[in-house]
C-alpha cells in the first residue's frame, strides 16, 4: 500500500507521527510549514525524528512533484491533523500547495482522502465544507475519543484516533481493544 500523508499547521500532530509509526505501507509524507512549528511546539519529536518515518518527504511549496500528476499512483492521501484551511481549500478545489494539490490529484482520480479535522466548536462554513467532501466520498474523521474504552491518557485518545485512521484504510493494527460490553 502506499499512502500519502500530510500534517498541516493544526493542533494534533502526534497524530499524524503516530500514524507514521503505525501505518505498514509505503509513507510519502508532507509537512506544512506551521506543522513543523507546531510538532516542535506540542511534541517531544525532533523533525528529523518524524521525517525518518517517512518512506519519502516532499516540500509542500514544490508543486512539481511526482505525486502532483494523477499519473502517479497512490492508494489514499490522509491529512491528520488537517487544518480547517486546508479542508476549505480541498472543498473549494484550490490546490495551492503541495498537499491540497495531492487532495485535488486524489479526488479527480477517485482515490481514498482521509481528512481529521481539529478545530471546535466548527463553523457553520466548515460544516459545509465537511459535508460537501463527504458527498464526494472523502472521509472526513474528527479526533473525538471513545470514552467507552475508558481511556487512562493521552496516548489512549491518540491510539484511539490513529486506530481509527488505520480502520478506514484497511491497515490491521493492535491501538485499541474492540469495544465489549459485559
Amino acid at each position: 500500500m502506499r499512502v500519502i500523508i500530510g500534517i498541516t499547521g493544526a493542533s494534533g500532530a502526534i497524530v499524524g507521527i503516530k500514524l507514521l509509526q503505525n501505518l505498514n505501507a509505503e509513507k510519502y509524507l508532507i509537512i506544512s510549514e506551521n506543522a513543523k512549528k507546531i510538532i516542535e511546539y506540542e511534541t517531544f519529536y525532533p523533525l528529523d525524528y518524524v521525517k525518518s518515518l517517512a518512506t519519502k518527504i516532499y516540500d509542500n511549496s514544490s508543486m512539481n512533484e511526482d505525486i502532483a500528476s494523477g499519473t502517479t499512483k497512490f492508494d489514499a492521501l490522509v491529512i491528520a491533523p488537517c487544518s480547517t484551511s486546508t479542508l476549505s481549500k480541498i472543498a473549494s478545489g484550490i490546490a495551492d500547495n503541495l498537499i491540497t494539490r495531492v487532495a485535488s490529484v486524489a479526488l479527480k482520480e477517485g482515490r481514498k482522502i482521509v481528512l481529521v479535522p481539529r478545530e471546535t466548536p466548527l463553523s457553520p462554513i466548515v460544516l459545509e465544507n465537511m459535508l460537501k467532501l463527504s458527498k464526494l466520498g472523502v472521509v472526513i474523521l474528527p479526533p473525538v475519543p471513545a470514552f467507552y474504552l475508558k481511556p487512562k491518557n493521552i496516548e489512549d485518545v491518540v491510539n484511539y484516533i490513529v486506530g481509527k485512521i488505520l480502520d478506514s484504510l484497511g491497515a490491521e493494527h493492535g491501538l485499541y481493544e474492540p469495544y465489549s460490553p459485559q
